[in-house]
């Protein structure tokens, strides 16, 4: 069973919801790019505990849990790394709109592991919230497929009711 597999068991066990989110939801929809590791997203805060991860103790996995302090905008980050394996982070929201991710997931099979992809309009809304270099980069690539236009009005509707921050970020991307 790979690394994901044993995680996914877990957060199952523990009846925590996830969705993948990332390089491997961009590929999902269509836009592939190269990346190291898996990112999964929960608004949990149970995934921030040590003790719910301690049933993959014993199969060698290193898990480093980083807390965000008042000023984060992630509960905080779960890493698991484990010998020959893809790392896989585990990033916790803090809810609110961002639960509506894990609402509107699309079942997706990974090999033998089926697992819910958030989808395009919540991947972009994620992706304006953490406002990096790379989240725009990927935005962009996202809404080059969208000749319709489709995707773009979804996100403009979504952004109704939402934090300013994700509109000023929308407001630097949006197509001309």
């Amino acid at each position: 069973m790979t690394l994901l597999e044993r995680i996914i068991q877990t957060l199952r066990a523990l009846e925590i919801d996830v969705v993948v989110i990332g390089a491997t939801a961009m590929a999902a929809h269509g836009v592939s790019r190269s990346t190291l590791d898996i990112d999964l997203f929960t608004i949990d805060p149970r995934a921030l505990h040590q003790r719910s991860w301690d049933r993959l103790k014993p199969d060698a996995v290193d898990i480093e849990i980083r807390h965000g302090d008042a000023s984060d905008p992630l509960r905080g980050v779960v890493r698991f790394e484990e010998s020959g394996e893809r790392p896989v982070d585990l990033i916790v929201g803090h809810g609110g709109w961002q639960a509506q991710a894990l609402v509107d997931a699309e079942s997706v099979r990974f090999g033998s592991i089926e697992l819910p992809v958030v989808n395009p309009v919540a991947l972009v809304l994620l992706k304006l919230y953490a406002d990096g270099p790379q989240d725009r980069s990927d935005i962009i690539q996202l809404l080059a497929d969208d000749a319709t236009g489709t995707l773009t009005a979804r996100v403009e509707e979504a952004l109704n009711g939402l934090p300013n921050q994700l509109r000023t970020s929308w407001s630097r991307i949006e197509p001309g």
